[in-house]
């Protein structure tokens, strides 16, 4: 039974469709190889040399590059830091080739002595600027991006957010990085709740369960490929109001719990439409977040080209 469920358990981690994203650094030898799945439950590694990565079969593979000076393993990438033998121009696609077809394999990536150790977890909530909605941040990443469950019918890949709604006070859940925004019923005060929801996050996260599915994942990764293929269909108003919202606005709306999209531009009534996410969806205040805040900002970048911007479910 055991060997059996080793293989089914390699079979599960070889269905995953790896795709590596390269990213530099502010550091020119070391350049980031960002997975769409998480790589470590909990951990960080990093390894001075081959013999000091005994524990980590995939960064002994990435020594035998003769110019890899060091490896990291954190949750979602590798960062490798390199010698000056060679420009990463030069190799950095071969090298997202080599750990994608790794990490496709279903080979190990860490053998942890003990798996079955507790990680400290800390939880602490943040109110947010919609009275119904607090956030709660967690001293590590789970996601690697957004996520919005209306009800417990958008969670049968989301084990987290199902547990949540069996709260009754839940309405709606949002997770992102490292952090989930709950949104409540009015029948309860978050005086009386924070607690418990705390210590159940606290717990859950604990025990190593997941937070996403594999398959919530991959259906993201491709959610993602579909966005920057839409994207290049854009007019290039369009486009600059995506960049203005994901440059400008968007990083200060995931600081209040939240997240915002772009849905659309009308270049004849000049009208900006997106989408509110998190605490910012039906928020009391996202009207004048929207106009004085928003649409100040898109008039003021983009001169006469935005008249008015409105939220579609804000």
């Amino acid at each position: 039974m055991e060997l059996l469920f080793s293989k089914f358990a390699k079979n599960m981690i070889m269905e995953k469709n790896f795709e590596i994203k390269i990213e530099p650094t502010s550091n020119s030898s070391i350049i980031k190889f960002e997975a769409n799945y998480f790589l470590t439950q909990h951990t960080s590694y990093e390894f001075e040399n081959i013999d000091h990565a005994k524990n980590s079969p995939l960064a002994q593979q990435l020594f035998y590059l003769p110019f890899v000076k060091r490896v990291f393993i954190a949750q979602n990438f590798i960062a490798i830091d390199k010698f000056d033998i060679v420009e990463w121009a030069d190799v950095q696609d071969e090298v997202a080739a080599q750990i994608k077809e790794y990490l496709s394999s279903g080979a190990p990536i860490i053998n942890e002595s003990d798996v079955s150790k507790k990680v400290a977890i800390t939880i602490y909530a943040e109110s947010t600027p919609n009275p119904a909605v607090l956030k709660f941040v967690a001293n590590k990443k789970l996601v690697t991006s957004g996520h919005e469950f209306k009800s417990i019918d958008d969670t049968k890949e989301a084990p987290l957010a199902e547990k949540l709604f069996h709260f009754p006070f839940v309405k709606e859940v949002y997770i992102d990085e490292n952090y989930i925004s709950i949104s409540k019923y009015d029948m309860a005060d978050w005086n009386e709740i924070t607690l418990e929801i705390r210590e159940f996050l606290r717990e859950y996260l604990e025990q190593g369960k997941e937070v996403l599915s594999a398959n919530a994942t991959a259906s993201r990764s491709q959610a993602s490929k579909q966005a920057d293929v839409d994207f290049e269909k854009l007019d290039d108003t369009s486009k600059d109001i995506v960049n203005i919202i994901e440059e400008y606005i968007k990083p200060a709306v995931a600081s209040d719990g939240g997240n915002i999209m772009f849905d659309s531009y009308n270049p004849d009534s000049k009208i900006v439409k997106v989408i509110l996410q998190g605490a910012c969806s039906g928020c009391p205040s996202s009207t004048f977040t929207l106009k004085n805040g928003i649409e100040n900002m898109l008039k003021e970048m983009l001169k006469d080209k935005v008249e008015s911007v409105e939220a579609i479910n804000g």
